[in-house]
């Protein structure tokens, strides 16, 4: 299991109070998904993940157009290679379109979900944007 350290451990306890609508909607159809144990705002190193499914070491971030600017894109590209070293892939999905395209959203993860699943144990990391 990815493990935090105590300082993401709090920040993640908070975060969970205060998802946006994206990532309420989301969690909403997440947590129920069977064997495909979802968490939300799971602490991991430094970092706090938005949902997180350790049977398939996938990482799911909903991005907002803050995503976009400034140092953020670099911050991410940072965070999204640690979790690669760790063995997590993360896929990265526009708040817009869990917004106005949850179904296909929850297609994509589910199908990410089970390709990782299916891969060797060790897994090949990396990112994917969709």
């Amino acid at each position: 299991m990815l493990k935090g350290n105590g300082k993401s451990y709090r920040r993640a306890k908070r975060a969970r109070r205060e998802l946006t609508l994206p990532e309420a909607l989301l969690w909403r159809e997440l947590r129920g998904r069977g064997a495909d144990k979802w968490r939300k705002q799971h602490p991991a190193g430094p970092y706090i993940l938005d949902f997180y499914c350790d049977r398939a070491k996938l990482c799911v971030e909903v991005d907002g157009e803050a995503h976009e600017y400034g140092d953020r894109p670099e911050r991410d590209a940072r965070r999204d290679a640690w979790l690669a070293a760790q063995g997590v892939a993360t896929l990265r999905l526009p708040a817009s379109e869990v917004l106005n395209n949850l179904s296909g959203v929850l297609a994509y993860i589910a199908q990410a979900t089970r390709a990782r699943c299916n891969s060797s144990p060790n897994g090949g990391g990396g990112s994917a944007q969709r």
